[in-house]
């Protein structure tokens, strides 16, 4: 076994901040590369909820160092969220380099906030940062991390927020405020008078970036000179790319893979595992996929940096770029590129979607000529079935009272799939089930809603969620998406998140309608007002008229793959 040799050592900023990191290395004189990971919740921790441990990474021959971000752990300074990540990171690497016995060759890994480090000191473009392994991270922080679809992303920034609060106590010697900021990290302080602007944050945390976030609901400059979709655009450099089906992030993941993979010289590849933000194993929710499913980065991650740091022809690139875990099957399913095949399920209804679970219908089209239109192809290949159900209304009825709650998938914790059967029960959830499968489905990459719809408020939501329903009408989803609608236009589109699953025959597939997913976004008053001004007692019943039919097609645009 290798022996691992640690130390502690610290470094200047260009102003003169120190921080500090731990090093791990091998007993041996050899010139070794370097692997970085810069972070913000103590070194010691190094992202082990997800990957194995610095001592692991070094014993494959490398000089492994994790550092502090500017004012947190031990480093000195202020912590402002990704605000000195750029430059700080740019003075890092010029630090690593010079450590004794390295060949000056820099590769970085981490997730989440450890990725988002990796980009910023990719902006920089320095010569010798040869690769990269950035996991779950945003590409425009607004559209891919604090805002989905123009809605606040709550229950994950609320969290996050208070995580980082009581972490800044903790640091301070605050014992009063770190105990009053855990005691709400478990129990989320949703019941202000203005909920999505808690007082703990407004005594406690002031400084937070909770309070930017909240406060630019628009993407405005602020999002922008964060954005690695700005800081990137002519940066290239070999990118190792790792998300999860049940990540919050996991469009931001996507979208810069797409970017990347549009312009780079370099080799892109994209892993996409069936995890939520952590941890990335076998089971998530109520959910076994398997020992395929098992965590494999950090493997991988070796034979990526092993090619670009060590020369080494480790076969990784002779693999296809894009392996996605098909949920389902509970196998991992190469691809060059993601699928182009689209299905399409029209809503169809007798006006009882939200009372009875066959009222609600999605319809199958398949037309031998091209139509121009989803009103032509209704109106020329409708069935006698799906004629008795033209033009029909399902009314939505939203009672902020008493929220349709957020149960799994990718904006809450615990994320993932499980069984909603109970939720699809409710009144205030519209559901539309398509018959059972005559043969499998592989669906392989975006979904999307259109809805057709009317509502007697200036501003209301709409969350949709897809699910299997087995041959015992149980009902797990497996992916959804949420939008904030301020300017009503039909159709509205809802982008769901990406997925890859398998759906066997005999299986339907379901479509679920609310208005709420509550903590996950802020309830709507239907005033208009963003989350940051809506009081509790200003939210109003708000009813929606949900359309399908010839005249309103309404529909769901699966991406898939050939079987």
């Amino acid at each position: 076994m290798t022996k691992i040799i640690k130390e502690t050592a610290s470094m200047y900023t260009r102003d003169r901040v120190k921080l500090d990191a731990d090093i791990y290395r091998p007993d041996t004189s050899e010139k070794l590369p370097i692997l970085l990971m810069r972070q913000p919740y103590g070194r010691a921790i190094a992202s082990t909820v997800v990957y194995a441990h610095p001592r692991w990474y070094a014993a494959q021959g490398y000089i492994v160092v994790i550092q502090d971000v500017r004012g947190r752990g031990t480093s000195e300074g202020k912590f402002d969220l990704f605000t000195h990540e750029v430059d700080d990171g740019l003075d890092t690497i010029s630090w690593v380099t010079q450590l004794p016995n390295s060949t000056e060759e820099v590769g970085m890994y981490g997730f989440s906030y450890q990725g988002m480090t990796q980009l910023y000191v990719a902006a920089n473009k320095p010569q010798v940062l040869r690769a990269i392994a950035p996991a779950m991270v945003a590409y425009d922080l607004y559209t891919d991390w604090a805002y989905e679809n123009e809605a606040f992303c709550l229950y994950a920034n609320l969290a996050w927020a208070i995580q980082l609060a009581a972490e800044t106590a903790r640091i301070k010697g605050d014992e009063a405020a770190y105990l009053r900021l855990a005691a709400a990290a478990k129990n989320l302080p949703l019941g202000d008078s203005i909920p999505a602007n808690p007082k703990i944050m407004q005594e406690l945390a002031l400084d937070s970036f909770y309070h930017t976030w909240l406060n630019n609901p628009h993407p405005e400059t602020y999002w922008q000179e964060r954005s690695p979709k700005y800081l990137l655009q002519d940066v290239d450099l070999p990118m190792l790319h790792v998300g999860g089906w049940f990540d919050p992030y996991l469009r931001g993941t996507l979208n810069l893979y797409r970017a990347m993979a549009a312009k780079s010289q370099y080799p892109q590849h994209l892993v996409v595992g069936p995890w939520g933000h952590l941890p990335w194993g076998r089971k998530l929710n109520q959910i076994d996929y398997g020992i395929e499913a098992q965590n494999p980065i950090d493997q991988l991650q070796i034979r990526w940096f092993d090619y670009f740091l060590k020369g080494k022809d480790t076969g990784v690139l002779n693999e296809s770029p894009i392996s996605l875990f098909e949920m389902g099957s509970n196998q991992w399913q190469e691809f060059n590129e993601f699928p182009e095949s689209q299905k399409i399920y029209y809503l169809a209804s007798d006006g009882l979607a939200s009372m009875r679970e066959d009222a609600g219908m999605l319809w199958e089209y398949e037309s031998e000529t091209e139509s121009t239109s989803p009103q032509e192809l209704l109106a020329t290949d409708l069935t006698e079935a799906v004629t008795e159900f033209s033009n029909t209304e399902d009314i939505l009825v939203h009672d902020p009272w008493r929220p349709v709650p957020a149960r799994g998938g990718h904006a809450v914790f615990p994320s993932g799939s499980g069984d909603r059967t109970d939720l699809d029960c409710r009144t205030d959830v519209l559901t539309y089930t398509s018959a059972p499968l005559e043969s499998g489905l592989h669906i392989v990459g975006e979904v999307a809603v259109e809805i057709y719809c009317t509502a007697d408020a200036p501003s209301f939501d709409l969350c949709a969620v897809l699910s299997t329903v087995d041959s015992q009408g149980r009902v797990f989803n497996f992916t959804q998406g949420y939008i904030r609608v301020d300017t009503p236009q039909s159709p509205i589109t809802i982008p769901l998140q990406t997925t890859c699953i398998y759906m066997p025959s005999q299986t339907s597939l379901r479509l679920s309608l609310s208005a709420a997913c509550f903590p996950a976004y802020p309830v709507n008053s239907g005033t208009g007002k963003p989350p940051s001004q809506t009081r509790s007692l200003d939210m109003q019943i708000i009813t929606i008229a949900i359309k399908s039919g010839a005249d309103y097609p309404s529909l769901i645009r699966l991406a898939i793959a050939s079987n």
